[in-house]
């Protein structure tokens, strides 16, 4: 049964999150605070943790960060902060994802889905996108009927990262960082027409993409 640690100062969230999750078969632990959120995640190691950044003792970045010194657990956001500032701290500091308040408890719950059902990709000799194949060791990407379909190492670079973590909002200073260096993280434009690219080669419609989803301000998602 899989373990949720729900972190938040309002007593009406815990309870509706409680009931919520219980009721589908989630086992859920609460802390209102982040003393009680890292005390909570060290005594009971969730498989997920559902994190306010609004709590009364320490701000829930300075949790993610604390959490992110011995754990990979994936961490959800649930917060009131709406700015792209926030929402990428957040995201810079180890948070897997990001759901603004008010939230849907439908759209959570398929977030939890989402995250909790994932495979780790290091452990996968290659990972699906829709009628294609990449195969992770290999470095190579086939078409429908095996055809082998050319990237350049660029989008190789971004494609990787996005399959390496599935469902998981991968920022764009991440991207930027990662595939091309520290020094060009202002130029979100890059990504823009990479990731452009690479829909072209790898979604059956490049106009409404189903794997490679842009999240406006933050970042991208790959979707299996």
């Amino acid at each position: 049964m899989t373990r949720v640690l729900v972190v938040d100062d309002s007593p009406q969230i815990l309870a509706t999150l409680r009931l919520n999750l219980r009721a589908r078969s989630y086992q859920v632990q609460i802390a209102p605070d982040g003393e009680g959120a890292l005390t909570g995640a060290a005594e009971w190691h969730p498989d997920l943790v559902i994190l306010d950044l609004g709590l009364p003792d320490m701000d829930g970045v300075d949790v993610i960060r604390g959490l992110r010194g011995w754990s990979a657990v994936p961490i959800i956001v649930l917060s009131g902060r709406a700015e792209s500032g926030d929402k990428v701290g957040a995201l810079d500091a180890g948070a897997d994802d990001y759901v603004t308040k008010p939230f849907g408890v439908d759209e959570l719950l398929a977030r939890i889905r989402a995250i909790t059902r994932r495979a780790p990709a290091d452990d996968l000799p290659t990972v699906d996108v829709g009628r294609h194949s990449v195969d992770l060791k290999g470095k190579i990407v086939h078409g429908p009927g095996g055809a082998r379909v050319h990237l350049t190492p660029t989008e190789w670079g971004l494609l990787e990262i996005l399959v390496r973590n599935p469902g998981k909002l991968i920022s764009q200073r991440r991207l930027l960082a990662e595939v091309w260096s520290p020094n060009h993280l202002s130029e979100t434009n890059y990504l823009r027409v990479y990731l452009a690219s690479l829909r072209r080669k790898l979604e059956d419609d490049p106009s409404r993409p189903r794997h490679f989803i842009t999240e406006p301000g933050m970042g991208y998602r790959f979707e299996p």
